[in-house]
């Protein structure tokens, strides 16, 4: 049975709908990737994915952990003979030769093929890393850093304190082999904290917030078609959606021809009060598209009007954003960084 918004979430995955799961893999690859896999998947896929997210919620961790699990091993199973590994070859050969020679052949190259150590560490940012091996003890920094390539050892040398680089160099070149033992021991207890760490930080949640972030960073012919498929099944989800896309401080990115063409169709008493609120930079931007006369209006009619309910500014906010977001539409208006950069525009 498909999950209804709201309902509360079961104990197991496989409690868990294809269309859920999918929606919480989703939440996990972040808006930049999961703006990329939407401009990949069929329309009507599209408009069921985007409305369940939206209706997500909070995920518990311990959830999304066997969602992306499973999908893991999907992708493992899926895809096991286009990707060789070790497992993969000891099952080849003990299915090609007799089980002696097999098993004489996988003791050869077991060795020269074993995951090296640290290996989880070894695709991380070297920011992120230097943050997270940054408070171990020198010695264990050391037997990291030796196994990491070059440059990224010397990025997360420079980036300790010296009293520690100066401890981390001279364990380094005192070093000699160390018992592979010792480095599977250290290698588990920094794996295991990294993973209790992720599972400790802050629970992704999804939600209409998601949905507009994700929709922010697609191009606007995915986010207009995706918006007019969910609007004749939930016109009330899509201007939910639509009000988070674009708030009013992202007037920033609109061009200056475009924040003229606004403010030709917005009343300066209006204006005044949604600039109550709004910071500095934003104010500049908008007298610098006014003439002078005319921003020292508003000004001295902010300056006058007292203390305004903050109920008052977010509405005449809200009914500028409006203003904004229709003469995007009919081409009016360019906001920067909404995957039209390329388009041009009137």
């Amino acid at each position: 049975m498909a999950r209804q918004s709201g309902d509360k979430f079961p104990e197991s995955v496989k409690e868990l709908d294809g269309l859920t799961k999918a929606a919480i893999l989703l939440l996990e690859l972040g808006p930049d990737e999961c703006a990329r896999v939407l401009t990949e998947l069929p329309q009507a896929h599209v408009e069921e994915v985007t409305r369940e997210l939206a209706g997500l919620g909070r995920v518990p961790p311990v959830l999304r952990q066997q969602v992306m699990e499973e999908f893991y091993h999907l992708s493992i199973a899926s895809g096991a003979a286009a990707e060789g590994n070790l497992d993969y070859a000891k099952d080849l050969l003990r299915r090609s030769l007799d089980p002696g020679m097999a098993d004489r052949i996988i003791g050869q190259i077991q060795t020269q093929v074993q995951k090296t150590p640290f290996s989880f560490l070894q695709r991380a940012e070297s920011e992120h890393l230097l943050t997270f091996i940054q408070d171990e003890h020198p010695q264990t920094i050391a037997l990291i850093v030796c196994h990491l390539s070059h440059h990224k050892a010397s990025e997360i040398l420079s980036g300790l304190p010296l009293a520690k680089q100066i401890e981390v160099i001279k364990r380094i070149a005192n070093m000699e082999q160390t018992n592979p033992q010792v480095i599977r021991e250290v290698e588990q207890g920094l794996e295991s904290r990294l993973s209790s760490m992720l599972m400790q930080s802050m629970e992704k949640a999804g939600g209409v917030p998601t949905v507009a972030e994700v929709l922010n960073l697609a191009d606007r012919a995915t986010e207009k078609s995706i918006m007019e498929g969910l609007e004749s099944d939930d016109p009330d989800l899509v201007e939910e959606i639509r009000r988070l896309m674009f708030v009013f401080e992202d007037i920033n990115l609109v061009n200056d021809k475009g924040i003229q063409s606004v403010l030709k169709e917005i009343d300066n008493s209006e204006l005044a009060v949604a600039l109550k609120s709004a910071s500095d930079g934003l104010r500049d931007k908008i007298f610098a598209n006014m003439s002078e006369r005319a921003a020292g209006m508003v000004q001295e009619d902010m300056e006058y009007m007292g203390p305004v309910r903050l109920a008052d500014v977010e509405a005449a906010q809200q009914r500028i954003v409006d203003v904004v977001r229709r003469l995007e539409e009919s081409g009016d208006v360019m906001i920067t960084g909404r995957g039209g950069d390329s388009e041009m525009i009137a």
